[in-house]
């Protein structure tokens, strides 16, 4: 797979939502308008297995996940056995920690990556992602850059594509259909992630930026809109380019949002988790600064 890169010139937009559809704590209004005062280049998709597999040729490196030895893998997603093996959530029964379930083995010891080389590589912390952009030259987009991104020149629309979650019955993101946790009647065709390169991109020509898989940004979970304003998405990523286990932020839903418990695949939805956490369904994009992108 080609990874297409998307210039995205600088302009302002209008970040977050006063629809108050999303959760308090996740703080996406007052919604602001933001400057974005650069350039940048995003990739049309996220980092695929095979992309990840020739990062981790190259350098043999060990993700968070497989030092840790498990990893969250959903429930509906495991073999019996291998659930029978493993530890539920306490708190969300569907999750469980699985012994050996990594970027390889994204379900469980027996699962492998060779048929889905082209989907997002999941089970990847944000230390990870890190790593991996070192290698490329590449960085995380802070959440600004991910959102203006993201809209692709609509404003205050709900979704990369508009206000309609599927307009003329159409699906245009992989997410949970259903009764949430126990039955996804798939109408959108997986049940799992779906290749990176999949239904139709927004307007700038970016695939699966609702649903599919949540993507790590640069900067901590849930501050103030007006940060976006102080500092650039280069000086965010400096600041923040090292190895932590605080929170930070993720973009985009996942698969397994549903608008009865979790509906952060909008736009302005927001999330975050550890930086050395990993799931099933936790992948990153990468950006590039122009000057940079010059010289790639």
């Amino acid at each position: 797979m080609t990874s297409d890169w998307i210039m995205i010139s600088a302009g302002h937009f209008i970040m977050g939502s006063d629809e108050q559809e999303g959760f308090k704590t996740d703080k996406e209004g007052k919604a602001i308008e933001v400057s974005i005062d650069h350039s940048f280049e995003i990739c049309n998709h996220t980092v695929t297995n095979q992309e990840f597999l020739d990062f981790y040729l190259a350098t043999a490196y060990i993700t968070d996940a497989e030092k840790e030895g498990s990893s969250l893998v959903f429930s509906s997603l495991l073999d019996p056995k291998v659930k029978q093996k493993s530890i539920p959530l306490n708190h969300a029964n569907w999750w469980y920690l699985v012994e050996d379930a990594n970027w390889r083995k994204p379900y469980g010891p027996d699962s492998k990556i060779e048929n889905i080389l082209d989907h997002p590589v999941v089970h990847i912390s944000r230390n990870d992602a890190i790593e991996y952009c070192l290698w490329k030259n590449y960085r995380l987009p802070s959440e600004a850059e991910w959102e203006y991104a993201a809209r692709g020149g609509l404003e205050g629309k709900k979704y990369p594509w508009g206000n309609e979650l599927t307009p003329e019955g159409k699906h245009f993101a992989n997410i949970w259909q259903g009764s949430f946790p126990d039955k996804n009647t798939l109408e959108d065709g997986y049940l799992a992630t779906a290749p990176a390169i999949s239904f139709p991109p927004n307007h700038f020509g970016l695939y699966n930026m609702s649903g599919n898989v949540w993507e790590w940004c640069s900067n901590p979970e849930r501050i103030d809109l007006t940060t976006f304003n102080q500092q650039t998405g280069s000086e965010i990523w400096k600041e923040h380019c090292k190895y932590s286990q605080e929170p930070y932020a993720l973009k985009g839903g996942s698969f397994l949002c549903h608008h009865s418990y979790c509906n952060r695949y909008r736009v302005a939805g927001r999330n975050g988790n550890t930086a050395n956490s990993s799931t099933c369904h936790t992948g990153f994009r990468c950006v590039k600064d122009i000057t940079e992108a010059k010289n790639d």
